[in-house]
Order: structure tokens, then C-alpha cells, then sequence
């Protein structure tokens, strides 16, 4: 017997203790307490598998070669001269009590608020992919989508299809779409885009083997569609089939826009193009010369794992704080950290009427159970909880008040928060902020409201699975 056959079990036990040791000073440090605690419980029951774990998805940023690449991203002067012609020209109109959420946006994003936009909203599923496929057909010059999920499905060829009359016409046409969120169906239409002359890629492709892999936490889940430069599209919605999870429809809501905000969601496509491509596109037709096309204040935000603050995490709580008298939140998911919870109850004991509209229908076992363990916490704060019915509402927007709203791409969790490629459009303009508010109302009549005696009476056996699941919530 060798030495360390003879001593293998005291090996095994100090190379666990010197992990649990190590790892109780490491895990801390740029981390959410939530983070922390839910990563150093698995590696004190679990070092090894944990280590493995931790050393593959356990850092909340991308690699240093991303890193670095997003730093030296040469952002043209164009842009830089469309952004800032934009802010000069076209000045929001803010409230000064809602300028602070003005200075913050900026702040995180690098964008300033801007007015002379104009915005429909889009509930309608079918409505928004007619709209989309519309738009398409009458681009002239290009024509860059980026989405989480894009499949071969009827309506991902309907897409598919106006992009190739596009590209027959000579129009450029660049699409991104995540390598994870499309995984079942990205190597059919990257390839049926190709075919039909469209500049198709694959974002943050996850291949152990391939030359600075990505990783497969780490995704792009932005939404966004541009179009000549003068009209851009923003929300919630894929470019799928509302049922293609057997068995459940989504419900979606997607903002168009006109005006000077579509150069600030071009400078993100732009931005995230080079990440991915290395390729730095400079036109004229980018950032056509910008006409007031309504009234209406907007700013975009973008967010991820490339900027050092989160910033969707930030707006969030800075929101519900600045609300006065009502704060709807909508969000197909609900994994809030500390800091969000403490708003949330500091809101409501400010006298501020805090309603959550989540959905009943649910698409993912883990992160419903522990979405569901928040409830109870909710509903004692004075939260009023309203389950909305028949679909999976996979809209995600927040209304303050009557002049301050939010739509776009980014959950009420911590994957959205700290993981996940976002970016959310910021509305100051009370009109439009009523309309957003009017889909609200649908949502309410379409849900029920849960009440706290209700929720206690829930099987014994789900409390303890869902308190099971809020331990890993961190994690999902």
C-alpha cells in the first residue's frame, strides 16, 4: 500500500477543510449576502462539487478577455455625436421630483433622458409580430434584431421571411440571437437566415471546447429591434410562437418607438455587435438625422454582467422608492434580494399602495417554487398579490405613480439583476405612462388577487419545498 492510499481519507478531509477555509474569505467579496450564503452552504456540505461548481458559473462577470473588450469597445464618434445630439436637441420634459431617476439612468447607462419620441404599446402577441414583420418590409437601408430566443417556428420564419425580402433588396441585415435561449432551434435558423443574405450570429456561444468559451449562466436576454434608425422596438417578447411551451400561451408587452431614443437602443446593438463580432459597423444611415416624432420623454438603460453596478437591480428599488402613491410591479419572475424586500416593505409603510401581478401559470419548476417561498412575506408586508389567470404573463414593467414607468427586458430576480444582458426603456411622460397603467387594469380583471389566509393554508409539504428552493434562489 502506497503512502497515499494509507493516508487518502486524512488527504480527502484537510483538502475539504481547506476549501470550506479558503473559499469562507473568497465567496464574499462581490457578492450579494444571498449570493454568499447560499454558495458557502453548498460548499460546507459539498466542497469539491462545490469548488467545481463555483470555479464554472460562481463569478458574476464575464471572463477578463470580455471584460477588456467591453472596456476598449471603440464606440464610433458617430455615435457618440448621434447620443449626443439627441440629448442637446431634443431635452427631456421631467418632473424635478423624477430629474434624481434621470441622473441615475445616466449614471448607470451612460444615456441621458430625451424627449420627442413617440411610443405605441403592443399587448397583442400576434399584433406585435404583424407590426415587426411590417416594419421589416419597409426597411431601406438595414435592419439589426437582437433576441433571446429565436426559433423556426411559424412565426420565426414569418421573421425569417420579411428579412430575406429585406436582404433581396439590398437592405443590410444583422441578427443576434443568444446561443442558450435558441439553443433547440439556432442552428436551423441561423442557417435559413444565412441562406437568404442575413448576417445571422450566435451570442455568448457555450462550447467547453471552443477558444474563450462562454458561459452558460452569462446570457444576452436583451429584446431589441432597430430599423433604418428611426424606428426601434423594446420589451418582453421573443420572436416564437406564444404556445411553444406545450400547453402554455405568453402574454407579452413590447414598446415601439419613433424618434431620438432609437439612436441610444442602435448604440446598444452596436456595442454588443462588437463584443460578439469584433467588427466595428460605421454608416451614415446608423443615425439618420433626428425629427421630433412626438412628445413623449424616454431613456434607455442597459444592463449586465459588463457594467460594474447593476443597474436594473438599482433602478428597481430607486422606483419603488421614489413612489408617492402607487407602485405596480409586473414580472413573470419574482426573486427579490434584501435590498429590493426592504423597499418594497418601506414603501407600503410609507402609505404607498404596492401591487405585484405575477403569473399563476408557471414554466419553470425551481424558480416557481421559490418565487412562491416570497409570497407569504409579501402578503404580511401589505403587499396586495394578484395571480394572473390562463397565461403565462411574461411582460415585464413597472408603473410609479401616474408619471414614471418602466418596460423592457429585465425580471424582478437576481438572474436578471447580476447575470443577464438587459435593457429597459424609462418612460416620463404621464400620458404614456396611463397607457401602461390601463394594461395593468386588464391584468387585474384577468387575475386574482391571493390573500395572506389564503396563501397559509397551502399543503405543509409545498411550504417546505419552497423554502427549500429560496435556499438555491441565489443560484437560479
Amino acid at each position: 500500500m502506497t503512502y497515499l492510499e494509507e493516508h487518502w481519507g486524512a488527504f480527502y478531509l484537510v483538502t475539504e477543510w481547506i476549501i470550506r477555509l479558503t473559499m469562507v474569505v473568497l465567496v464574499p467579496l462581490r457578492r450579494s449576502p444571498e449570493a454568499a450564503r447560499s454558495w458557502l452552504l453548498l460548499l460546507f456540505f459539498l466542497p469539491i462539487p462545490g469548488l467545481i461548481l463555483y470555479l464554472a458559473i460562481g463569478r458574476p462577470r464575464f471572463p477578463k478577455w470580455r471584460r477588456q473588450r467591453f472596456a476598449g469597445n471603440p464606440r464610433s464618434g458617430q455615435t457618440d455625436a448621434a447620443l449626443t445630439a439627441a440629448g442637446a436637441d431634443f431635452p427631456a420634459d421631467i418632473e424635478m421630483a423624477r430629474q434624481p431617476v434621470a441622473r441615475l439612468v445616466a449614471n448607470l447607462g451612460g444615456m441621458t433622458a430625451v424627449g420627442g419620441n413617440d411610443l405605441r404599446l403592443l399587448y397583442e402577441y400576434d399584433d406585435t409580430v404583424e407590426s415587426l414583420c411590417s416594419d421589416i418590409d419597409g426597411a431601406r437601408d438595414h435592419v439589426h434584431l437582437l433576441v433571446y430566443i429565436f426559433a423556426d417556428d411559424d412565426v420565426g420564419m414569418q421573421v425569417v421571411e420579411a428579412l430575406g425580402r429585406a436582404a433581396r433588396r439590398g437592405v443590410s441585415c444583422r441578427v443576434m440571437i443568444d446561443a442558450l435561449g435558441s439553443r433547440p432551434w439556432r442552428s436551423r435558423v441561423i442557417a435559413a437566415m444565412q441562406a437568404r443574405g442575413v448576417d445571422a450570429r450566435e451570442v455568448l456561444p457555450v462550447r467547453p471546447l471552443r477558444w474563450r468559451p462562454a458561459r452558460a449562466d452569462l446570457r444576452n436576454h436583451r429584446k431589441l429591434t432597430i430599423i433604418d434608425g428611426e424606428i426601434g422596438y423594446i420589451g418582453s417578447q421573443n420572436i416564437v410562437a406564444a404556445d411553444f411551451r406545450p400547453g402554455i400561451r405568453n402574454q407579452e408587452l413590447v414598446a415601439r418607438t419613433t424618434g431620438p431614443i432609437v439612436a441610444q437602443l442602435q448604440s446598444v446593438f452596436l456595442s454588443d455587435w462588437y463584443l460578439e463580432t469584433e467588427q466595428q459597423v460605421t454608416a451614415d444611415a446608423l443615425f439618420p438625422a433626428t425629427e421630433p416624432r412626438g412628445s413623449v420623454s424616454l431613456q434607455l438603460l442597459p444592463s449586465g454582467p459588463d457594467y460594474p453596478v447593476s443597474g436594473s437591480e438599482r433602478l428597481t428599488v430607486e422606483l419603488i422608492y421614489a413612489a408617492r402613491e402607487r407602485v405596480v410591479i409586473t414580472t413573470p419572475y419574482f426573486i427579490p434580494d434584501e435590498g429590493l424586500i426592504e423597499a418594497i416593505q418601506s414603501a407600503v409603510l410609507r402609505g404607498v399602495d404596492v401591487r405585484l401581478v405575477v403569473s399563476l401559470v408557471q414554466d419553470q419548476l425551481l424558480v416557481g417554487l421559490a418565487q412562491r417561498s416570497f409570497y407569504a412575506e409579501m402578503l404580511r408586508a401589505g403587499v396586495r398579490l394578484f395571480l394572473y389567470e390562463d397565461r403565462l404573463l411574461h411582460a415585464k414593467h413597472i408603473t410609479v405613480d401616474d408619471d414614471l414607468a418602466t418596460i423592457g427586458s429585465s425580471n424582478v430576480d437576481i438572474r436578471s439583476f447580476t447575470l443577464n444582458a438587459e435593457a429597459n426603456l424609462v418612460i416620463y411622460t404621464p400620458g404614456e405612462v396611463r397607457r401602461v397603467r390601463a394594461v395593468e387594469e386588464r391584468y387585474f380583471e384577468g387575475s386574482r388577487e391571493l390573500t395572506y389566509q389564503d396563501w397559509a393554508r397551502r399543503p405543509f409539504m409545498r411550504k417546505i419545498a419552497e423554502n427549500l428552493a429560496r435556499l438555491i434562489s441565489p443560484l437560479l
